[in-house]
C-alpha cells in the first residue's frame, strides 16, 4: 500500500534522538529552546512556543487571546476537527466560514457577508481561526482587512503549510495574525512523532502560552507575586497544562528542520508531475492562487462525478483495493455528532458538503518515488476511464 503520507528519517535524525537519549536531559532542557529559536528565526517571527501537539497549540493560542465562556470562535469547515475544539476546550462557542470553491480554504466573500450580518446582531466572533488547508495559504491580507475593523484576533492553523510561503514571505511570521500554529505530526511536512508550534510576535501572548504548556507555573522571581522562598520556588499563575515537547521531539524536529526547503521542493515536483499527467482525466486538480507557495501537504482532488459511471465511494475503495493508500482531508466539522448537536445542520455550508461529496488526497509526500508516483498515476487511471 502506498500511504497517502509517509515521514522520511535519516540516520542524522537517528544520531540527533540517540545524542538525547545520552545526555542529562529527556524533557526541559536545551533542545526545545533551541527548536524554537531556530523554526522562528526562519520564519521570521519573534517567538516560538512548542508543545506536544498542534492541538495544544491551538488551545494554549486560545488561551492567550482570553478566548472563553460568552464569547466566539469562527473557523472553517473543512479541517480537522481540532481547529474548532480549541474554542470549545475554552467554553466559547463556535461557528463556521464556508469555503472557497477554488482554494478550499476559509472563503473571503463569505466571511464578509458573516461579518456583516454578525456585526448587526451583536454575534462577532472573538476569535478567528482560518487553516491553511493542505498548505496553502488562506488569503490573509484580505481576511485581515475585514476583521480589523471588528478588533477579531486572528489564528492561523498552518499545520499543514511550513515551508511555505504567503505573498514571497514565509507562513508563519503572523504579518496578518496574532499567532500562526504548525503541526510536526509524522506525514506533515518536518515531524518530531508528535509536536506543534505556536509562533507569535507578541511577548506577552509568547508569555501567556508559555505559562499555559506547563501548568501555569513560572520559577521567574519577576513574574511572582512575592519573594522565593529559595531557589527550589515557583508558583503556578493560572490553570495550565502538561503539553511540554520533549527533548526527543525537539531534536528530530531540529533535524529536520535543516531539510525543510529540500522537502517542499520535492513536494511542488510531485505535484507538477501529477499535474501535467492527470490533467486530461475527469477530476479536478488543486487550483493555487498566485499569492501562494503552498507546502502542498496534501494533494487534493475532486471528481467530475457528472462524468463518472462510479460514485465517489466506489472510486475511493477500489483505489485502496488496488494498493493506493488515498484519504479524504477532511469530513465537515459541523457533520460530526458533537456538532449536529450544538445545532448545525450539514446544508448549513454548501461548497463544504459539496467538496466533501468528490474529494481525495492522493499520495504526496517528499520520498515518494518516481515508480510509486507512476503506480498512483495508472492506478487512477484504470479506475476512472
Amino acid at each position: 500500500m502506498i500511504p497517502y503520507g509517509r515521514q522520511d528519517i535519516t540516520q542524522a535524525d537517528i544520531d540527533a534522538v540517540t545524542k538525547v537519549l545520552q545526555s542529562d536531559f529527556l524533557t526541559q532542557g536545551p533542545k526545545v529552546p533551541e527548536f524554537e529559536a531556530a523554526l522562528a528565526a526562519q520564519v521570521g517571527a519573534q517567538f516560538g512556543v512548542a508543545v506536544n501537539s498542534a492541538t495544544s497549540a491551538l488551545h494554549i493560542a486560545c488561551m492567550a487571546l482570553d478566548l472563553g465562556p460568552g464569547d466566539r470562535l469562527w473557523t472553517t469547515p473543512v479541517t480537522f476537527v481540532a481547529s474548532a475544539n480549541c474554542g470549545r476546550y475554552c467554553g466559547a462557542e463556535v461557528d463556521f466560514v464556508d469555503i472557497d470553491p477554488n482554494t478550499y480554504n476559509l472563503s473571503v466573500s463569505a466571511l464578509a457577508a458573516k461579518l456583516e450580518t454578525a456585526a448587526q446582531t451583536h454575534t462577532l466572533p472573538k476569535v478567528l481561526v482560518v487553516v491553511h488547508l493542505s498548505g496553502q495559504p488562506c488569503e490573509m491580507q484580505a481576511i485581515r482587512n475585514l476583521t480589523a475593523e471588528y478588533g477579531i484576533a486572528i489564528i492561523e492553523d498552518a499545520s499543514h503549510a511550513v515551508g511555505g510561503r504567503y505573498q514571497d514571505e514565509p507562513i508563519g511570521n503572523s504579518r496578518y495574525s496574532d499567532i500562526t500554529v504548525f503541526s510536526f505530526h509524522p506525514v506533515k511536512i518536518i515531524t518530531s512523532a508528535e509536536g506543534g508550534m505556536a509562533l507569535t510576535n507578541d511577548e506577552q501572548l509568547a508569555e501567556r502560552m508559555r505559562l499555559a504548556r506547563s501548568h501555569g507555573i513560572t520559577r521567574d522571581p519577576e513574574q511572582m507575586t512575592q519573594t522565593p522562598d529559595g531557589d527550589w520556588y515557583y508558583q503556578q499563575l493560572s490553570l495550565g497544562y502538561n503539553y511540554r515537547m520533549t527533548e526527543l521531539q525537539a531534536a528530530l524536529g531540529l533535524s529536520q528542520l535543516q531539510r525543510l526547503q529540500a522537502f517542499v521542493a520535492a513536494r511542488h515536483r510531485v505535484a507538477a508531475h501529477y499535474n501535467e499527467q492527470l490533467a486530461d482525466l475527469p477530476i479536478r486538480l488543486p487550483w493555487q492562487h498566485p499569492d501562494s507557495y503552498s507546502g502542498y501537504h496534501l494533494y487534493i482532488i475532486r471528481l467530475e462525478t457528472d462524468k463518472l459511471t462510479k460514485s465517489h465511494a466506489q472510486v475511493f475503495s477500489e483505489l485502496r483495493a488496488k494498493g493506493i493508500g488515498v484519504n479524504l482531508h477532511y469530513i465537515p466539522v459541523h457533520t460530526q455528532p458533537y456538532y449536529q448537536q450544538r445545532g448545525f445542520k450539514p446544508d448549513q455550508f454548501p461548497q463544504a458538503m459539496a467538496y466533501y461529496r468528490e474529494a481525495i488526497s492522493i499520495p504526496m509526500f517528499a520520498s515518494l518515488t518516481e515508480s510509486e508516483q507512476q503506480q498512483v498515476i495508472a492506478t487512477l487511471r484504470e479506475v476512472l476511464t
